[in-house]
């Protein structure tokens, strides 16, 4: 079995991990082009030409805010009906949770003085936060997506009380399997 995160987005982040948390596959991948429909479908397929029968998938929710809501909702959606046509079972993380899943809540700074990070600045800190819980290091911010929701994955596979003893990590598993 693999332990698999998609990050849906114009280039998506695609990890596949195994049982100990190796990396077997990390990928961005992009479709064909930059015209629709035909980027978003051969997007789609190959996203799921990656993905196995037997794979634990989770994959980003939706996001809240984008300036390409067409784009994000038929992708996302594409990318689900596929799963679903090939009876491959998913859970859905919110992208809050997926930064929480790494301590990264979105703000810097001391109580009072407190700074909200946006766009970059939050990337950023995602990335450094993988790196500081697991070693991982990828210049696609879209793939460090991946490779947490990939982990996220193998905690709900494995256990998440046999992998990690993290209070924020916990809470996460737990919202998902509710």
């Amino acid at each position: 079995m693999r332990f698999v995160g998609i990050d849906p987005a114009s280039k998506t982040g695609f990890v596949a991990k195994d049982e100990h948390g190796n990396v077997l596959r990390e990928k961005e991948l992009t479709g064909i082009g930059d015209k629709d429909p035909k980027r978003m479908t051969t997007l789609i397929h190959e996203i799921i030409t990656h993905v196995r029968p037997d794979d634990l998938i989770v994959i980003e929710g939706f996001p809240y805010d984008t300036q390409r809501a067409m784009f994000a909702g038929g992708l996302h959606h594409g990318i689900r009906n596929e799963l679903y046509k090939r009876k491959i079972p998913y859970y859905e993380v919110a992208p809050n949770a997926v930064k929480k899943f790494v301590g990264v809540t979105g703000w810097v700074g001391e109580v009072g003085s407190k700074k909200r990070l946006t766009g970059p600045q939050k990337k950023k800190a995602v990335m450094k936060a993988v790196f500081e819980f697991f070693g991982y290091k990828n210049k696609s911010d879209n793939i460090v997506d991946a490779y947490i929701m990939a982990e996220i994955a193998r905690c709900i596979g494995l256990g998440a009380e046999n992998i990690t003893r993290y209070k924020h990590q916990l809470e996460v598993i737990s919202t998902i399997l509710k």
